[in-house]
């Protein structure tokens, strides 16, 4: 690592860039991280996140709105910026339904100006970037799971029209300037530090609470619940491994093992020690029934393997949660 190469994380104050600039920091490398902090969900989360990075050497903080591509241009080249790790985005499938420009801001600006970013970059390596395993749309489980050469084309969420539309981007970028790219299309990320607004962690306040929880999709749902850990070591692998410089790839990261909503709720009871009381709810707009990663090629190139199973995740979880906020 050379003090004057440091990594621009985006999204550093929320849950996987957290997690992703603390795993650089181990190894020595430094650290840029950038989030504008708004209020999706609690800022206080995110303010405790970045106060734990805070703490280390290494790291240093810009609050900026990624989509203010003056701005995160000059940050890049005053800082000879050769690496970075994109991960800020708006989030949220039901919440698009309401707030259709914040993902227009985010998804697609913020995308944009980070790819000028990069391609203005002299000496630039490698952009790897957050995308979603939402842009495969609604289709059913299929044996081994949903592959990168699977179609993409029918978004059920304008979030997922806008992550596909941020790989569309990268790929005309690459094609256009030689701009090596890594797109990883996350499958349901958990694990502690976690997102207030993901299934998991809404199910914990309310049981501890006293409060029934909404079951949406009768139940029927399946996720490919993935391990924060294991998230991180599929994102640090692909950043260490660029491609030729002609090169956009897109590679699935998840479990590869789907757990069942009303399992998933199972385990989390045992876990809290608490029953829950279900209320049984129809799908919500934009949801999609299933998701399934095959992430045999990130395993070709990185040797990525999730080793954390569910149980021993929300075991972790709830363990931090009750901590964090003394329950």
């Amino acid at each position: 690592m050379q003090a004057n190469d440091p990594i621009l994380v985006t999204g550093a104050a929320g849950f996987v860039g957290h997690a992703v600039v603390h795993r650089l920091l181990d190894r020595g490398e430094a650290v840029i991280g950038v989030d504008i902090v708004n209020d999706y969900y609690d800022p206080s989360l995110k303010e405790a996140r970045l106060a734990t990075l805070r703490a280390r050497e290494g790291f240093r903080f810009e609050r900026m709105d990624i989509a203010d591509e003056a701005a995160l241009a000059t940050l890049v080249r005053a800082n000879g910026v050769a690496r970075i790790v994109h991960l800020a985005a708006q989030a949220g499938v039901r919440y698009s339904i309401e707030h259709p420009f914040a993902y227009a801001r985010a998804n697609l600006h913020g995308h944009l100006s980070v790819l000028e970013a990069a391609r203005h970059a002299p000496g630039f390596r490698h952009l790897v970037y957050a995308s979603s395993s939402s842009v495969y749309g609604e289709r059913p489980l299929a044996p081994g799971g949903f592959r990168e050469d699977d179609a993409a084309v029918a978004p059920v969420s304008l979030y997922a029209a806008t992550k596909r539309s941020g790989e569309l981007m990268s790929a005309s970028y690459t094609h256009l300037y030689a701009l090596p790219q890594t797109g990883l299309r996350f499958f349901t990320v958990y694990g502690p530090w976690g997102r207030p607004d993901m299934a998991y962690f809404s199910f914990t306040r309310r049981i501890l609470a006293g409060e029934p929880i909404e079951v949406f999709g009768e139940g029927r749902m399946a996720r490919d619940f993935t391990y924060i850990d294991d998230i991180v070591d599929g994102i640090v692998g692909a950043l260490d491994r660029p491609p030729e410089s002609d090169q956009h790839r897109i590679l699935n990261i998840g479990d590869h093992h789907p757990i069942g909503l009303m399992d998933m709720i199972g385990t989390l009871e045992r876990a809290l020690g608490v029953e829950a009381r279900k209320v049984m709810r129809p799908m919500q707009p934009g949801d999609v029934s299933a998701t399934f990663a095959d992430v045999s090629a990130l395993h070709a190139l990185t040797g990525y393997e999730p080793k954390v199973r569910l149980t021993d995740g929300l075991t972790r979880f709830v363990r931090w949660y009750r901590d964090y906020h003394r329950v």
